[in-house]
């Protein structure tokens, strides 16, 4: 852990989402003081010094991303990101219910940067208590005058919406974002024009995700050098086989061995067998990576990458062919179909997945899986989502390519074989 907590700290204990109990521990405080004493270019000028990069899964500085809002412009929006819809990614819909009020300063203090006057939270339908966390929050801080016209006694006028997705996992693209939130099916817009430029109805936008803006009151109260010093910080969810899956904040760069480790280390008698380090859409890693910090440039340099910092833990009961399949065809599941790579090659791959499973796996499967796979790579799909498939395939093709070969030569699984033979009679 870092020598402070500055996001569980408010996700902790009972009542963390009430109004009081956010004012007792300094509460909109960072966020009064950055309306009462700082201007919109010293905030963002501290942003840029904290090094706070976007918790989405792009890591793209959040300071320089404000900066492309143009100052003149008469509207501006800041939307924030609160679908989350990746397996096994769950640290923001953590924070919307019970450190809602954590978001709405961060929201505050966003939007005063880059001088805009309303703010949507888009939530994917399936956070029930989320939504209503938020609500209740965003009621409580319209009461308090922390929200709506002259907040804080300042010039600064402040609307926040909160908005209900329809549960669409292509929701989590901003620009597919921005289409649900002026009505029309989630789909991605081309780019550019980027949302900073011309996003929501048209106008500068900023879209920041939940985690993302829950940082800028720690940014403010401890300025960029201290607020660097501890880590600086982040969430991860941690999953699969650990004794206590959760929410955890570490440095970044922490390595992956720690990381597990604080979430209780593996299930008691197994072996590590391979991670997803930044969530489904990552390249799978496997024991040999396990010092390897779990920071953005790290991580590339081994060929995966952090993305929201959700780390899938599997260990040795885990047939890694099984694992990708589920993946694919979630991704097949959730394709919007507007461009063929992702479209037809999210079809075509779990055919072959499912073909490998039911034990009529072909040799040539392997070399099609490939070619399928790197046909959605390096820009081909139309957004990022369409090539959330390759990584964690090619991956495991080049880490547990014998798991296939088995899988097609024998029509079994040889870690269910393994299994089996472990608790056999006599074994």
């Amino acid at each position: 852990m870092p020598a402070e907590s500055i996001l569980l700290r408010f996700m902790e204990g009972e009542g963390t989402a009430d109004l009081e109990a956010y004012l007792r521990v300094e509460g909109y405080a960072a966020a009064r003081h950055a309306l009462t004493a700082l201007t919109p270019e010293e905030v963002i000028e501290i942003v840029d010094r904290s090094g706070l990069r976007g918790k989405g899964g792009a890591g793209f500085p959040t300071a320089r991303k404000w900066k492309f809002v143009p100052k003149d412009a008469p509207l501006k929006y800041v939307v924030v990101n609160g679908d989350e819809a990746e397996p096994c990614t769950f640290k923001d819909h953590m924070l919307l219910e019970r450190a809602p009020h954590l978001l709405l300063e961060g929201i505050i203090i966003a939007a005063y940067a880059v001088g805009a006057h309303k703010a949507y939270v888009y939530v994917r339908r399936e956070g029930y208590l989320a939504r209503e966390r938020l609500r209740q929050a965003v009621a409580a801080a319209y009461a308090r005058g922390f929200l709506g016209r002259k907040i804080f006694g300042t010039g600064m006028d402040l609307e926040v919406v909160v908005h209900s997705g329809a549960g669409a996992y292509i929701a989590g693209e901003e620009t597919a974002l921005l289409e649900s939130l002026e009505g029309r099916r989630a789909m991605p817009r081309p780019r550019p024009p980027f949302p900073a430029v011309f996003g929501l109805y048209g106008r500068p936008t900023v879209v920041n995700n939940v985690e993302t803006l829950s940082h800028l009151p720690a940014v403010i109260r401890l300025g960029p050098e201290g607020y660097r010093a501890l880590g600086p910080p982040a969430l991860f969810s941690v999953s699969g086989h650990v004794r206590t899956p959760g929410v955890y904040e570490l440095p970044l760069g922490t390595p992956m061995r720690q990381v597990i480790a604080a979430a209780g280390g593996l299930r008691p008698g197994r072996r590590f067998k391979a991670a997803f380090p930044g969530g489904s859409s990552s390249a799978l890693l496997t024991a040999e990576h396990l010092d390897v910090p779990m920071d953005y440039e790290p991580l590339r340099a081994v060929g995966s990458m952090l993305g929201s910092a959700s780390l899938i833990v599997m260990d040795d009961t885990t047939c890694i062919v099984r694992v990708v399949a589920r993946a694919v065809a979630f991704y097949k599941e959730e394709s919007c179909g507007k461009c063929t790579p992702c479209r037809e090659g999210t079809y075509w791959l779990s055919q072959i997945f499912d073909r490998i499973l039911e034990g009529r796996g072909r040799a040539e499967d392997l070399e099609l899986l490939t070619h399928i796979s790197r046909g959605m790579s390096n820009g081909a799909c139309f957004c990022l989502l369409g090539e959330s498939v390759p990584p964690g395939l090619e991956a495991s093709l080049r880490h547990f390519r014998h798991e296939y070969e088995y899988h097609i030569r024998t029509g079994r699984c040889d870690v269910e074989a393994a299994l089996a033979a472990a608790v056999a009679p006599g074994a």
